[in-house]
């Protein structure tokens, strides 16, 4: 799938009568998979999901910027769709093995356990290194990022 522009989302948006706050707005995706952008989506949806993670080592080999606190996102689902608007409140790099259990229970994924947290995103990390590569390890670096739903965007009967 090649992304929408920023621009077409935020017509979309409009359209709808969401607006978008003010700031430094961009979009954003969960999973690396149609079957998990789903599952993920839906989590955020829902209002279970409150953070997410990404690999630091991503964001460089792609350069692209780290998400900074008060930075607005756009959620497209797999099929780059909006689905939701969130604002960043928290963010912080830390190494895998550092994540705690109060972090992964902010993800909402699974049973919201340490122990799930890091057996999914250990797979999805390896997979990113692979892509990139690296090889995944206990210390290498991710991007912990809080977030708070600002908007859900009505279904239309799509995926998402």
């Amino acid at each position: 799938m090649t992304p929408p522009s920023l621009e077409a989302v935020l017509t979309k948006l409009a359209a709808l009568g969401i607006a978008v706050p003010p700031g430094r707005v961009g979009l954003d995706t969960y999973g690396d998979s149609p079957e998990l952008s789903r599952e993920l989506v839906a989590l955020i949806r829902g209002g279970r999901k409150r953070a997410g993670t990404s690999l630091l080592w991503a964001h460089e080999f792609e350069s692209e910027p780290l998400p900074e606190v008060g930075d607005v996102d756009v959620v497209v689902d797999h099929e780059g769709e909006p689905v939701a608007v969130t604002r960043v409140t928290t963010v912080f790099v830390a190494s895998f093995d550092e994540v705690d259990a109060d972090y992964a229970a902010l993800e909402g994924e699974g049973d919201g356990s340490l122990a799930h947290w890091r057996a999914a995103h250990w797979d999805v990390f390896g997979r990113e290194c692979a892509r990139i590569g690296r090889l995944p390890a206990e210390d290498m670096p991710v991007v912990c990022c809080a977030f708070e739903l600002l908007a859900v965007v009505p279904d239309a009967g799509g995926a998402s």
